[in-house]
C-alpha cells in the first residue's frame, strides 16, 4: 500500500485489475459506485473495453483513500466484484484456536468462483460456498470452503484479503437456456418461453447425465400438483429432491386419505375430522418402519415420496421446530441437515425451486454460482430474498404452482417427442 501527496495531503493508494465482463454485467460500475460510497476516489489508468459480446475487458484503477482502514475497507467489498491490486501477496494463514469458530478476521467467502495465492501461485478453492471461510491443507496446499460450524482447532484458515481473488460469474453466452431471463422479479415475464426454456433443461440434463435438483413446498401437494411432479420423477427428470417434513407429510396423506390439510383435493370438501389425517399419515409411516419400508409392505402405493423410492431417487427432508412427527427419515439436527444437503449439492448442475422460501434460500446458500437455479413462486418476495442473500445466479419466475408443473410436463413431453426417445 502507497502514499501520495495531491493537495498538499497524504493518501493512501492502491492500485487494483479487474478483468472480464466488467462492463455488460456492471461491475466496473459498481466497482467505482462502491469505491465512492465508501468515502474513497478512483483514477483509472488504462482501460481495453471488448468489442463482441464474448470478448472481455481490462481496467487498470488507482483506489485512493485518507487512510489504509478505508482503504482496506473498500479493497475488501470491491474484491467480490473481481478487483485484486496489482502487487499480489500470498494468502495470510491463521490457525484456528477453538472448535467451531474462525479467527478473528477470517475471510468470509461468496459463490463465486475463488482462488487463492500460495507461494506465489494460484490455486482454486474448492467447495465454493458462500458464508464460509477458506481452509488451507499444509501437506497438500489443498484450499476448501469450510462451515463455521465444521472449523476444528488447528485448522489453517485464510484470513484478511490479501491473496484472494474473485472471478465474478459472467451472464450467459448467446443461446444458452437462460440467455433470454433475467434476474429480475416480474409478473409479467413471459412465462409459456420460460416453461418451454426450463423443460429443456431438464430433458437435457437427463440424456447428458447430469444432475437436477428440485427443492419443494407442500404447495405442490396442496394445489393438487403432485400427480404432475410424479410424471416428472418417474420420467427421470429429478435427481434429486430436497424437502421438509410438509411435503412429505401432506404428500403420504393424500395417498392414503385423499386430503391434504385435511381437505379432499378432488372435491375441494373437508373431511370429517380432517385435521388429524396428517398425523394419521405420520403415524402410519412411522409404525410401518419409514417411507421406504411403508412401500416396500404396500402401505404407501402412490405419490411423489412413493415415486422417489421406486425410481430410486434421492431425497432429504430437513426438519423445523413446527413439524409434527416427524416422519423417520426427517432430519431434526439443522446442522446435520446442512452438512448431508452440502454434500448433495456437489454435483448438480441445475436447481429447479418449487414454492418454498425456507429451503430455496437455504440450499440458495450452499450452491456455487455456476449451477443454474429456477426458483417458482407465486410470492416475488421469495426471488427477491435469494438475490438478497447472495444467490445472483437465480431467475425467477412468479407463478402459481399447478399450473407451472402442468405446463412443464407437457412441455417435456412435447420435446422428448420431438427429439425421440433416448
Amino acid at each position: 500500500m502507497n502514499t501520495t501527496d495531491d493537495n498538499s495531503s497524504k493518501r493512501a493508494v492502491e492500485e487494483i485489475e479487474v478483468r472480464g465482463h466488467i462492463i455488460d454485467s456492471l461491475l466496473l460500475p459498481k466497482i467505482l459506485d462502491r469505491v465512492t460510497t465508501s468515502g474513497g476516489q478512483f483514477r483509472i489508468k488504462d482501460i481495453a473495453i471488448g468489442q463482441q459480446r464474448s470478448d472481455p475487458s481490462y481496467a487498470v484503477i488507482d483506489i485512493m483513500a485518507d487512510s489504509d482502514v478505508v482503504l482496506d475497507d473498500i479493497l475488501g467489498a470491491i474484491r467480490d466484484h473481481g478487483a485484486i491490486p496489482t502487487d499480489m501477496q500470498d494468502a495470510r494463514l491463521e490457525a484456528s484456536d477453538m472448535a467451531g469458530a474462525f479467527p478473528e478476521g477470517f475471510y468470509s467467502t461468496t459463490n463465486q468462483q475463488t482462488e487463492i495465492r500460495l507461494e506465489g501461485s494460484w490455486i482454486p478453492v474448492m467447495d465454493q460456498e458462500m458464508d464460509c471461510g477458506i481452509v488451507v491443507d499444509p501437506q497438500t496446499a489443498a484450499a476448501r470452503c469450510v462451515a463455521m460450524s465444521d472449523v476444528e482447532p488447528e485448522m489453517q484458515i485464510v484470513v484478511g484479503h490479501a491473496g484472494v481473488r474473485v472471478f465474478p460469474h459472467d451472464r450467459g453466452q448467446p443461446g444458452q437456456v437462460f440467455e433470454f431471463m433475467n434476474s429480475s422479479v416480474s409478473t409479467e415475464k413471459p412465462k409459456g418461453v420460460a416453461i418451454r426454456k426450463i423443460a429443456r433443461e431438464m430433458v437435457e440434463n437427463r440424456r447428458e447425465g447430469r444432475k437436477t435438483l428440485i427443492v419443494g413446498g407442500p404447495a405442490i401437494v396442496h394445489t393438487g400438483s403432485g400427480k404432475h411432479f410424479c410424471k416428472l420423477i418417474a420420467g427421470g427428470y429429478v435427481d434429486r429432491l430436497f424437502a421438509g417434513n410438509a411435503l412429505a407429510t401432506h404428500d403420504i396423506e393424500h395417498a392414503l386419505f385423499g386430503t391434504s390439510l385435511g381437505v379432499f383435493l378432488q372435491q375441494g370438501d373437508l373431511a370429517e375430522a380432517g385435521h388429524e389425517h396428517h398425523l394419521r399419515a405420520i403415524n402410519r409411516i412411522r409404525r410401518a418402519g419409514g417411507i421406504a419400508a411403508a412401500v416396500e409392505s404396500g402401505v404407501l402405493q402412490s405419490g411423489i415420496m412413493y415415486e422417489c423410492i421406486k425410481n430410486e431417487v434421492d431425497f432429504l427432508l430437513a426438519g423445523s421446530i413446527r413439524d409434527d412427527g416427524p416422519l423417520p427419515e426427517v432430519i431434526t439436527d439443522s446442522l446435520e441437515a446442512q452438512r448431508t444437503m452440502r454434500a448433495a449439492v456437489r454435483d448438480v448442475d441445475f436447481c429447479l425451486m418449487i414454492a418454498t422460501t425456507l429451503h430455496s434460500v437455504a440450499v440458495g446458500n450452499l450452491l456455487p454460482a455456476e449451477v443454474r437455479v429456477v426458483c417458482v413462486d407465486i410470492n416475488p418476495s421469495t426471488v427477491i430474498k435469494l438475490g438478497d442473500r447472495g444467490s445472483l445466479q437465480t431467475v425467477g419466475l412468479v407463478t402459481d404452482v399447478e399450473p407451472f408443473l402442468r405446463v412443464l410436463t407437457q412441455e417435456v413431453e412435447a420435446l422428448e417427442a420431438e427429439l425421440g426417445t433416448s
